[in-house]
């Protein structure tokens, strides 16, 4: 998903996006959605989160570390 899309999404959840960084959207979405905030960070190699918007997005972020 591009940063325009994400920033997007996080306008239509309420949520100001001024100056902040494509992974500190998604982790502030992924807690308005009740799931962990762990994109693009260790807990992702072992992520359980099917049902995360993000999920596709932060395993090839995390793999490509």
């Amino acid at each position: 998903m591009t940063l325009r899309e994400i920033k997007e999404v996080a306008k239509a959840s309420g949520i100001r996006v001024r100056n902040m960084k494509k992974e500190n959207i998604i982790r502030t979405l992924q807690r308005v959605e009740g799931n962990t905030s762990c994109f693009a960070t260790d807990e992702a190699k072992d992520c359980r989160q099917e049902d995360c918007l993000w999920r596709h997005d932060c395993l090839e972020v995390f793999n490509n570390l």
